[in-house]
This record gives C-alpha cells, sequence and structure tokens, in this order.
C-alpha cells in the first residue's frame, strides 16, 4: 500500500477539454473515419476559439486520431485493420504490468471506488455504451493506482483507440455484461493483494476484447456487401 497522498487534479485547459470532446467525438462515431475535419466547425461546436481547437488537433495527430494531408487539410483517420494486432499485443504487455502495480500502490479506496463503479454495472436496462464507460472508468480507477503518469498516458490512448473499434464494429452485437463480471473478478483480486492473478486476469480481458473484435471484424470483411465493394 501507498502512503503517499494523491495530489490534486489541477483544471483542464481549453485545449484539454478540445481534446477530450473532439476524440469522444471520434470515439463516438461523430466524426467517421475520413471525415474533414474544420477547425471553424469544431470552435463554433465546442464554443472555443481556433487556438485551443488546433492545439487539440495537433494533439489528436500525434496519437493518430486525425490525419493531416498537405494541401488537402485535416481528415479523421481510418483504423487500418491490419494494425489490430499491434494494438492489442501492446496493450496485453502494458495492462497487466500498470495492473501489477496498482496491486502493490492502490488503496482500499481505490478498490470502494471500483466496487461502486461495478455496482452502478447492475442497474436494470443498462445500454452497451454505458457498459463500456464503465469498463473504462474501471480501467482508469487501476491505471490512477498505479502511480505512473507516462503508463497512465500511453493506456488512456490505446483504449480509447479500442472503445473507437467497439463502436465500429461491436456496439450493436457485443455482450459487454462478460466484461464487466470480468472486472468483478479482478477487483477480488486487488482486494486480496494477488498481483499475480489480476494480471493474469487483466492479459485475459484485453485478449477476450481482441477476440471479439477480430471476428467482427472477419465477419464484417466476409459479408456479401463487403464483398462486392
Amino acid at each position: 500500500m501507498s502512503d503517499v497522498s494523491t495530489p490534486a487534479t489541477p483544471p483542464r485547459s481549453l485545449a484539454e477539454r478540445a481534446y477530450d470532446e473532439i476524440r469522444r467525438m471520434i470515439i463516438r462515431l461523430e466524426l467517421a473515419p475520413g471525415d474533414v475535419v474544420s477547425e471553424t466547425e469544431l470552435g463554433a461546436a465546442l464554443d472555443m476559439s481556433r487556438t485551443p481547437i488546433r492545439e487539440a488537433l495537433q494533439r489528436l495527430a500525434r496519437d493518430h486520431f486525425v490525419t493531416v494531408i498537405p494541401r488537402r487539410g485535416m481528415f479523421v483517420s481510418a483504423i487500418d485493420v491490419e494494425e489490430l494486432s499491434m494494438l492489442y499485443e501492446t496493450r496485453a504487455i502494458l495492462e497487466p504490468y500498470t495492473a501489477r502495480l496498482a496491486a502493490r500502490r492502490g488503496t482500499a479506496d481505490d478498490w470502494a471506488e471500483m466496487a461502486e463503479v461495478l455496482d452502478e454495472t447492475s442497474v436494470p436496462g443498462r445500454q452497451p455504451v454505458e457498459l463500456i464507460e464503465l469498463d473504462r472508468r474501471c480501467h482508469e480507477i487501476i491505471w490512477r493506482a498505479a502511480g505512473n503518469r507516462f503508463l497512465t498516458s500511453t493506456l488512456d490512448a490505446l483504449y480509447a483507440q479500442s472503445d473507437r473499434l467497439w463502436h465500429m464494429y461491436l456496439a450493436d452485437v457485443a455482450d459487454m455484461r462478460e466484461a464487466v463480471d470480468e472486472h468483478a473478478s479482478i477487483h477480488d483480486a486487488f482486494e486480496r493483494g494477488d498481483a499475480d492473478l489480476v494480471a493474469q486476469l487483466v492479459e485475459e480481458h484485453v485478449i477476450s476484447f481482441d477476440t471479439q473484435v477480430r471476428a467482427a471484424v472477419a465477419s464484417r470483411l466476409d459479408a456479401p456487401l463487403a464483398q462486392q465493394g
């Protein structure tokens, strides 16, 4: 357990708020792959000046959510199916390692907060999109408990790409209840302080998501209409 107090989270800048909002729009497919990205339109939608919007888009370009094509403009990046393996093999390495750190450094308050999030998943009528948001909150608690901002930054970007894939391929068909149940087992292992089991369960959780996405992508690509395109 860590006895180091966690500093208060500083207020987010306009550029950070713009980044979060635009990334959310991309993840939720409000801005779909290939869409033109307009600083003017985003500024109007978010009620912000061009400066924070431009800073946010520069960061989104570094994180591969938007692509700048010289003399043509900026576009929402496509997701290259061939890069799926790199995305998930990276998460499958970093997420278990981060979970091990969290098992050593996390506090009872962290796991109580995770239990509260899991309780929210049992509310009747929860929609899949709500469940994946709760899944993300569980991951964020683990990242925070690990106490490594570099890992948190990297995993946040990787999870966002996974979230985007879920909205593209699984939102209408995936059973998020299974993922929630996996988090319940992970939470129990954290409470017992079993770092080895935590790492194993987190790795299996990431691999399970990868398997679902791969199956959905393969099904989409093998569909008759896709073959005719």
